[in-house]
């Protein structure tokens, strides 16, 4: 995919025209209809960049998630949770 950052790299597989890309150059050689990339290996690995890791994820301080409903204890009946 030549020189770029991870981001930039992920959006064009997900818009998938990577494929067509593919399937445009590699016509004069043999004819592909329907061309997917849904595998990809890292083979190399990025320089760790602490900037781009905080841009990913970002917290401002806010929960934005629900309460969760305290457990309710259950009863157990004698005899059923096997040897007694």
């Amino acid at each position: 995919a030549g020189k770029g950052d991870l981001k930039t790299l992920v959006k064009a597989l997900i818009a998938g025209t990577t494929g067509e890309e593919i399937e445009r150059e590699a016509s004069s050689i043999f004819p592909i209809k329907d061309c997917y990339i849904r595998k990809v290996k890292v083979i190399k690995k990025p320089k760790f960049d602490v900037t781009a890791l905080m841009e990913w994820h970002t917290d401002d301080g806010q929960d934005v998630g629900q309460n969760v409903a305290p457990a309710v204890p259950e009863e157990t009946v004698a005899g059923s949770g096997g040897r007694l």
